[in-house]
């Protein structure tokens, strides 16, 4: 198994963990949020976490389960919407980031070890211009990644307002030119299997639970066998990637791979493990499973 964390984040720091909760920079401000895998003791003291937050997120009910809303307690000085850069290589985009009900900024920052591997991989690609699908796609940073190495790029995701926020992410980093999908991304990708379209690289990266835009249930033990099949008939057999994200608490690096294989066969370059940040106090915070492969 491998384990990965960025490297090349100037705008982001992990401060600290602990005791159900982390402690982030984000590129000028500093902000509190509810982390279930946080199991240890803090690093640093309340008082110091006061004292350096701009905002925290304290949840309904006080509970740190994903699933419940909860509001924002924050200085004067913490503005809703913010900016931040990520740099790596050839790679130099930006991120407009805001305080949601959810807990969530809109990034998730452990991702950009991701973002460094669609980059690359595009810019490789002999293909004169790589067809990249990234699916449940969110605020775009993987589709941004892709783009800007010049790929011809499908950004699907079932809220519509997730999409505008990508397309303002898009826009402040110099990019254009993306297709921007707001549905179901089962329904979509049965439909371009029935096309028979095909993707140079796909970018999957599924929750646990959602709806899609017409009250489509998606839940990913259910969902999840299906996925990685219609990806297979989906992605080129040569000069291609997939990137697979699991943040589901019940799965494994395993089971990920198993998925992978059984739809994929003869893979020679795959990569199964976790994504984790690191706290200044050399905590290592888990934060998802992956699985990645390339075809030459």
């Amino acid at each position: 198994m491998t384990l990965l964390t960025p490297t090349a984040w100037r705008d982001y720091e992990l401060l600290d963990t602990g005791d159900g909760e982390k402690l982030e920079r984000f590129g000028e401000f500093i902000i509190g949020r509810p982390e279930p895998q946080a199991v240890w003791k803090k690093s640093l003291t309340e008082k110091e976490w006061e004292k350096q937050a701009s905002a925290r997120f304290k949840q309904e009910g006080g509970s740190q389960r994903e699933s419940e809303r909860g509001e924002w307690i924050r200085t004067p000085e913490m503005p809703d919407r913010w900016l931040i850069g990520y740099e790596w290589k050839s790679l130099n985009i930006k991120l407009r980031l805001g305080l949601t009900g959810w807990k969530q900024i809109g990034v998730f920052p452990e991702q950009a070890e991701n973002w460094n591997y669609i980059h690359e991989h595009v810019r490789n690609n002999p293909v004169e211009m790589s067809r990249v699908l990234n699916l449940f796609a969110y605020t775009g940073g993987a589709s941004l990644a892709a783009k800007a190495a010049g790929a011809d790029v499908v950004h699907v995701d079932s809220v519509k307002r997730v999409i505008n926020w990508a397309a303002d992410n898009q826009s402040a980093s110099g990019l254009d030119g993306i297709r921007w999908v707001v549905e179901d991304a089962m329904k979509f990708m049965r439909r371009e299997v029935k096309r028979g379209r095909t993707y140079h690289g796909i970018i999957l990266d599924p929750p646990a639970y959602g709806h899609g835009p017409a009250g489509e249930r998606w839940v990913l033990e259910e969902g999840i066998d299906e996925l990685i099949k219609l990806s297979g008939q989906l992605l080129e057999k040569e000069h291609s990637f997939l990137v697979l994200n699991l943040y589901s608490l019940g799965f494994s690096p395993l089971i990920a791979e198993n998925l992978i294989r059984k739809y994929f066969q003869g893979l020679r370059n795959t990569e199964a493990g976790e994504l984790y940040l690191p706290d200044r106090a050399e905590n290592k915070l888990p934060l998802g499973v992956f699985v990645r492969f390339s075809r030459p």
